[in-house]
C-alpha cells in the first residue's frame, strides 16, 4: 500500500499519520483477537508499508515478540538489510526500552505512536531515550495520533482481562465451597 506523503522523510503530516495509525489499530486488533496486549506496529518506507505486526508473546512464548521488534524484523527481511534509515515506525503504545533499543539499532528515522505507556514507555514517559545526545543516531518523534483509539482498545482488553480473573476466582471459590464446607457435618 502505498500513498503520496513519505512519513519516513520526519516532516509531520497529520492526515498521513492518521492512516498509518488506523493500520497499526488494525494490527492491534489482531492481537486482542488472540487476547493478546493490542499494540500494533509498521514499518514504512518511501511511502510503503514494509512491515507489519502485532503483539505475539503468549502465542510464541517470547518476551521479545513485542509489535515493534516483529514490524522491524519484517521490514529488515523485505529491504534485506538491518539498516532501517529513512524508515517510519508507527506504533500504538508508546515503545519500551527493549523496543526503542531496537528502533536505535536499526537506524530507524522516524518514530510515530498513539498513547504514552507510563508504566513502560522509553521514549517520553519514564525515559526519553529518543533524545538522549549520547546516542546516535535519533529519530525525530511524534506521539498522541489518534492517542483516544489506542487507549479505547488497550482499556477495553484490560477491563475484559480483569473480568475474566474475576470470573476464574468467583469459580475457583465456588469449587473449593463445594469441596469443604466447615458448615457442613461430615
Amino acid at each position: 500500500m502505498k500513498i503520496q506523503a513519505d512519513p519516513s522523510s520526519g516532516e509531520e503530516n497529520p492526515e498521513t499519520d492518521r492512516f498509518y495509525m488506523k493500520t497499526a489499530l488494525a494490527e492491534a486488533g489482531k492481537a486482542a483477537e488472540r487476547d493478546e496486549v493490542p499494540v500494533g506496529a509498521l514499518v514504512v518506507y518511501q511511502g510503503e508499508v514494509i512491515g507489519q505486526a502485532h503483539n505475539r508473546r503468549e502465542e510464541l512464548h517470547d518476551p521479545l515478540a513485542h509489535a515493534e521488534l516483529l514490524a522491524l524484523q519484517a521490514a529488515s527481511r523485505r529491504l534485506g538489510d538491518w539498516r532501517l534509515s529513512g524508515s517510519a515506525l508507527y506504533v500504538t503504545l508508546e515503545p519500551c526500552i527493549m523496543c526503542v533499543g531496537a528502533i536505535l539499532q536499526a537506524r530507524v528515522s522516524r518514530v510515530a505512536f498513539g498513547c504514552l505507556d507510563p508504566r513502560a514507555g522509553a521514549v517520553e514517559s519514564l525515559y526519553r531515550l529518543c533524545e538522549d545526545s549520547r546516542l546516535n543516531p535519533r529519530p525525530s518523534v511524534t506521539s498522541g495520533i489518534m492517542t483516544e483509539e489506542c487507549s479505547r482498545i488497550l482499556n477495553k482488553f484490560f477491563v475484559r482481562l480483569r473480568e475474566k480473573k474475576v470470573s476464574a476466582f468467583s469459580d475457583q471459590l465456588s469449587a473449593k465451597e463445594d469441596c469443604w464446607n466447615p458448615k457442613t457435618e461430615r
